[in-house]
Parts: structure tokens; sequence; C-alpha cells
């Protein structure tokens, strides 16, 4: 797998039914190694050991109803009245981060209104603070750690 633009750590891989597993420390089992998955993994590590926020308030892949369809978040954190924080869009590497990747994050949280909104590919990451629910944001330099952002609203 490509190297990424965020911290290492001992990911444990394993063969699985034939095909690349990546343990994920949130939902507690095996996955199968994909790009996107490989990005996840690492950006879960990066949110949960480099920055703070609580493994225990963690979430992957949560699904959301938007209009008639079901949609999936690929992380959420929420604070500790478990309302949604923190909502991150991770792609492949090999996918740029455009105005369509920030326009499927931005389409989830009309139905989240987490935050603190990023979206990363491993290389490029990219994040936001929603200051209003009509669309009001700043876009942030460096992603706060948890307390920070907990401490900013």
């Amino acid at each position: 797998m490509l190297e990424l633009n965020l911290p290492k750590y001992k990911y444990r891989i394993e063969q699985r039914a034939g095909k690349l597993a990546i343990f994920d420390p949130i939902r507690k089992k095996f996955i199968v190694l994909t790009p996107e998955e490989w990005v996840r993994q690492h950006f879960i590590n990066f949110l949960n050991n480099h920055l703070n926020y609580p493994a225990s308030l963690t979430s992957v892949e949560t699904g959301h109803k938007y209009n008639s369809l079901t949609k999936r978040s690929d992380i959420m954190v929420r604070n500790n009245e478990l309302n949604p924080l923190v909502l991150v869009e991770c792609k492949a590497a090999s996918v740029p981060v455009n105005e369509s990747t920030v326009r499927q994050l931005a389409v989830y949280n009309t139905q989240c209104n987490a935050r603190l909104l990023i979206v990363t590919n491993g290389l490029v990451t990219y994040a936001c603070l929603c200051k209003s629910p009509d669309g009001e944001f700043e876009t942030l330099d460096q992603i706060p750690d948890y307390n920070s952002l907990t401490a900013m609203l």
C-alpha cells in the first residue's frame, strides 16, 4: 500500500478468504483491505492516538438518511452528549480531493450537523469548522485536537 501523509502505526494485516484484511479497532474486526480502507484506518489512528479523539465516541460507516437514500459516513466522532461532532470522508489516495468530494461530505452533514468536517485521501486533507447550521464555515489550517475543538464550541 501507498505511504500516506499521516502518522505511521502498527497496523495488523491478515490473509482472510484469499484477501488481505486490516484490523479495525473501532469495529473490532478485520476488514477487507482496499485503498480507501487503508486511508480510513490511518485516519482513525491519527484522530484517536495523535489528536486524542476518544475511540469510544468514534464510529465507522454510520448510516444516514438523505431524502430517501441511505448514505454512510466514513468516520464520525460524537461529543459527550452523543451528538455528531466530527464527520470525515475518506477517499483512496488515487482519488483527488475536489469540489465533488467536499459536496458529498456537505450532503452527509445536512443530516448530522457535525461541527468539524474533514475530507482526506491520505495525501491531502482539508478541514473546516461549521460556524452555523446555514452553511457558514471557516477553513482550518490544521485539525484541532479533541480538547481544543470542544473548548472552541
